[in-house]
């Protein structure tokens, strides 16, 4: 199973609808969220970038209140934050990057093709955690560093 089919089976426990519905024309919105209804643009072609754009949507689900459409406000643009920090942490997690590194993974464009998002999808996760955390975090038996370039070191 997929990870866009696993999120659809999640949508539907908790009583959201989900339909891949026409271009949403004149913007750059790939999705929305509201009340318990996502719409996701059918021109988005991969599964993979349809993965990261409902993760996102139904992170508003948890988090969104009211229309969060006008980016301008600063409230607004905390909510879609917040969204898209669930969707990383669901999609990607710090246990997705020390996967990806334990599966050999070779670059970022491997390690997105295995946890199943985008690149760029990805490149924005790390650029989060790498905020959230600074040069480096450690996890269980690992370190994750994130400058000068994403690593994982085993440690001992």
């Amino acid at each position: 199973m997929t990870k866009y089919e696993m999120l659809l089976d999640n949508a539907e426990k908790e009583d959201v609808t989900v339909e891949e519905t026409a271009h949403f024309s004149g913007t750059r919105i790939k999705g929305l969220y509201c009340d318990r209804h996502v719409a996701i643009s059918k021109d988005i072609k991969t599964e993979a970038e349809k993965a990261c754009v409902l993760a996102e949507e139904l992170g508003h689900h948890y988090t969104a209140v009211g229309d969060i459409l006008d980016q301008s406000s600063v409230a607004n643009r905390k909510q879609e934050m917040h969204g898209r920090i669930l969707a990383y942490n669901r999609l990607v997690g710090l246990r997705g990057i020390i996967d990806a590194y334990n599966h050999h993974c070779q670059g970022l464009c491997e390690a997105a093709e295995y946890l199943g998002v985008t690149e760029e999808f990805l490149n924005d996760t790390i650029a989060y955690y790498k905020d959230k955390y600074g040069v480096y975090t450690t996890i269980d038996n690992y370190a994750i560093i994130f400058e000068p370039a994403i690593a994982v070191l085993e440690l001992i």
